[in-house]
């Protein structure tokens, strides 16, 4: 009876790690040793494989094979010196063995001499057999230095020599995608799938990209040819529910997200996207379900947590919102969208202090968008901070140069403080930026707009600027 190549593999296994138990010493030749240290590297049992090579190399000394191997395991371990003494070494026994060309580039990379490694994987390909892997690698090389142009011509070369290495076919796509040249994407993927109708990865790729070019309908299709291609590829069928949200398709885009939930465990996207048909669907109870399931799914997605405080802010249910909302503060305290909301429902529950400190966090956390700043000013005036509004506004200021609405704020605040020559400075730039907003300058500063001294600044700009 033959034995099968994963018997021999598993038998010299079994002998091996007995030799190891009882010290006994066992011959295995230098093919055993490579397939044996292979399987330890494949299963991350790095002190086997470093004790196979041991003895591989005292049982057969001249084997390069597993020489290279060592060397792997040095680059990997990064003793990169150690690794190059012995590929040099090995080079002027062998000039023409490709392995030691990529185990070369390979230190160079480490070293991030990204062009002196893609000379030698050049070199390589002259005398390896493995072209597809060797290409594989220069790709990547290129990506190092982000030269996707580069890249990508080694990544479809690595297809034409191997139509179904996926790997490479997404780096391709990364590539196209990274020089934003969605219509090269479209038209290498339609020349992929003539020569391969019936890949679902090549389908599911263009569909993606006919929906970043808001090519629905498109996109439908290709998502539906990857479905056909593999009716159990969820990744398709959740692209495929996106694509019928933006067309309105929600009870649709309903069906294909369940369809999910059929093949596989559940995923919080799946429920999250659900959530969101029922709520433009008008079924607010299931959509409120669903929203459930996202967080109970995975509670760290910040976009169950604000979807479900969205929704009950929509329904002016502050109170509820507010315990969303903190729930997932304490689970991320650092999450700046949550801060920025809690900010804004605890405005709506005239909270304001709690809105100050909340505020405070939003930016400290990185949010420096206008309305924000612009929403801190104001509860802070609303707490009577004077001090503190114009040191918030000033900030602004810095990251908003001469924008209206905060000078019409901050010569509001001065006039308030008594500092008139601050007030008139920042009222003329306000003027002079955005006239007509002085209606918004006399809602927010109703008193300060009716003095005198304030008309009369507004009038004599007007009478100036006809």
């Amino acid at each position: 009876m033959l034995f099968s190549a994963n018997e021999d593999q598993n038998f010299a296994l079994s002998k091996f790690e007995s030799m190891l138990k009882t010290n006994n010493v066992f011959f295995f030749d230098s093919a055993e040793f490579e397939e044996i240290i292979h399987h330890y590297l494949d299963t991350g049992k790095v002190g086997l494989a470093k004790k196979a090579i041991k003895i591989g190399l005292e049982q057969h000394p001249s084997s390069v094979n597993l020489k290279l191997m060592e060397i792997e395991l040095m680059v990997f371990e990064n003793k990169l010196d150690e690794a190059e003494k012995l590929l040099d070494a090995l080079y002027l026994l062998e000039t023409s063995n490709a392995e030691i060309y990529i185990q070369k580039a390979n230190i160079l990379s480490k070293r991030d001499q990204h062009y002196k490694a893609i000379e030698l994987l050049k070199m390589a390909l002259e005398y390896s057999n493995d072209l597809a892997d060797v290409n594989s690698l220069i790709g990547m090389e290129y990506l190092f230095i982000d030269d996707f142009k580069e890249a990508k011509k080694y990544f479809m070369k690595c297809i034409e020599l191997d139509i179904d290495d996926y790997s490479s076919l997404y780096n391709v796509i990364y590539c196209f995608e990274f020089l934003e040249d969605i219509d090269g994407a479209i038209s290498y993927l339609n020349e992929y799938i003539d020569k391969n109708p019936y890949s679902e990865v090549a389908w599911h790729q263009l569909g993606k990209q006919y929906y970043i070019k808001k090519m629905y309908v498109e996109a439908l299709a290709a998502f539906d040819f990857a479905i056909i291609a593999d009716d159990h590829f969820i990744g398709a069928y959740l692209e495929k529910g996106k694509v019928l949200e933006k067309l309105g398709e929600y009870k649709e885009a309903i069906h294909n997200y369940k369809t999910t939930l059929e093949l596989d465990d559940p995923t919080s996207f799946a429920y999250l996207r659900m959530g969101k048909c029922y709520e433009k669907l008008g079924q607010k109870d299931l959509a409120v379900k669903f929203y459930y399931k996202t967080v109970h799914e995975d509670p760290l997605l910040d976009k169950g947590w604000t979807a479900i405080t969205d929704f009950y802010v929509k329904e002016e249910n502050f109170q509820k919102a507010l315990y969303y909302i903190n729930k997932a503060i304490n689970i991320d305290t650092e999450n700046v969208s949550y801060w920025k909301r809690s900010a804004e429902i605890h405005r709506a529950l005239q909270l304001y202090e709690e809105a100050d400190i909340a505020y405070q966090k939003t930016v400290e956390l990185g949010n420096y968008e206008l309305n924000t700043w612009l929403a801190w000013a104001d509860i802070l005036k609303l707490l009577g901070e004077y001090e503190n509004t114009t040191h918030v506004l000033l900030q602004a200021l810095e990251f908003y140069p001469d924008h209206a609405k905060i000078e019409y704020r901050l010569a509001g605040i001065y006039f308030i403080l008594g500092e008139q020559n601050k007030g008139t400075f920042h009222l003329k730039n306000a003027l002079r930026n955005n006239f007509k907003m002085h209606l918004q300058f006399q809602k927010l500063f109703p008193g300060v707009f009716m003095r005198t001294s304030v008309k009369n600044i507004i009038s004599e700009f007007k009478k100036s600027s006809t």
